[in-house]
């Protein structure tokens, strides 16, 4: 569906239109033509919806009885259901929340932006599973299970609100379940959605989608999204990127770094280059000199993440001097970099941690096994 055209609503299972996966333009339009709403009551649906995050029509402020029974009968509000909530004692939380089908995809709210225990990061998801492979991390045992819809994405951000007003939750990062990019018209919509000053209203700066370097992807999201971008990086040369990274073999490193240069950022816009580090395997200072050489005039930041371990998990995280030292050489180049702080990790939250390994419990009788991976279209990996 193209992102401006109504033509074709987006639907859940039940044939019922998704309020929340529609743009402001969308929705508006949609309820005057098919609703029959005045403009002012279609504006006050938006803002009952992202402004006020009612959970049910009935509850949508400012309408008559009679819209809401119209918009009850023939849309769907509610996008996602609270699962479970696990707390780590540095205050991070870890929602589950249940789809209509029945699976569970993860957000962690990240208390303590900029030192204010006040604001909060939330990091969110994009699909349940991923395709892309990354050694590094959990959800990629998983295997791509499905897209999610840009309801189940903003409704994550909804969700978080409703359950912790106390917190404002000022940053949003796509880099939860999923490959973003894989699941492009979802999450445009969804930025799109999320940086609406009419509703939600988070500053495009504060909104940032990851992605592992799918090329085509990146063009497009950077040409229609009003959020930032971040690229996980974690090898400074194709032969380790190609282990950790199976994208890679589609899309090398030079390829990518190349795209990137090329995109036409806003002024005073910067890149984030994600790069996960791995114990003896892409922290040695040879590395630092290659991803100096690498990234020298690319507009960028670098995040150092390092290693969070699951279940299963092969590599280890580098000592707390060794990241630190990487970090120092780095800037010795003159490269803005930081250390992302682990948070969470106690209860599975961190970055990389997030899903589950299918186990046998997952299997219904006269069920077949859901694909452990199905990647992107034309992405051909040997």
């Amino acid at each position: 569906m193209d992102l401006e055209d109504l033509d074709s609503p987006p639907l859940d299972g039940a044939g019922k239109v998704w309020l929340k996966a529609m743009t402001r333009p969308q929705l508006l339009a949609w309820a005057q033509t098919t609703l029959g709403a005045r403009p002012m009551q279609a504006e006050k649906i938006w803002a009952g919806l992202h402004r006020h995050l009612a959970a049910t029509a009935m509850a949508l402020p400012g309408l008559d009885a009679d819209l809401r029974t119209r918009l009850d009968a023939s849309a769907r509000i509610d996008a996602l259901a609270l699962n479970d909530v696990h707390t780590a004692s540095d205050g991070t939380r870890k929602l589950a929340l249940r789809t209509d089908d029945g699976a569970v995809i993860e957000a962690v709210l990240i208390p303590g932006v900029f030192g204010d225990q006040a604001r909060a990061t939330l990091c969110i998801s994009s699909q349940v599973g991923c395709a892309m492979g990354c050694r590094f991390c959990l959800t990629a045992k998983m295997g791509l299970l499905r897209h999610l819809s840009a309801a189940e994405i903003v409704e994550q951000v909804i969700l978080a609100r409703r359950l912790f007003p106390e917190t404002w939750i000022s940053n949003v990062v796509f880099m939860g379940m999923g490959e973003p990019l894989h699941n492009l018209d979802a999450v445009i919509a969804a930025t799109r959605i999320l940086c609406d000053d009419h509703g939600i209203g988070l500053s495009a700066r504060r909104v940032t989608v990851s992605t592992s370097g799918l090329i085509p992807a990146i063009q497009r999201y950077v040409a229609e999204s009003p959020a930032r971008l971040a690229v996980s990086i974690n090898a400074t040369t194709d032969e380790i990127r190609d282990q950790i990274m199976p994208v890679n073999r589609k899309y090398p490193l030079g390829a990518l770094i190349a795209a990137l240069r090329a995109l036409p950022l806003r002024r005073n816009d910067r890149v984030t280059l994600e790069y996960v580090l791995l114990a003896d395997l892409n922290d040695t200072p040879a590395d630092v000199e290659r991803l100096a050489a690498l990234v020298a005039g690319l507009p960028c930041k670098l995040n150092l993440i390092p290693f969070n371990p699951h279940p299963g998990s092969e590599f280890r995280r580098p000592a707390p001097e060794r990241v630190l030292a990487f970090k120092a050489a780095l800037q010795a180049h003159h490269l803005n970099t930081s250390i992302r702080a682990t948070r969470g990790d106690e209860r599975m939250a961190a970055c990389g941690q997030l899903g589950r390994v299918p186990g046998p419990e997952d299997a219904r009788p006269g069920r077949p096994s859901p694909p452990r991976s199905r990647r992107p279209p034309g992405l051909v990996l040997v």
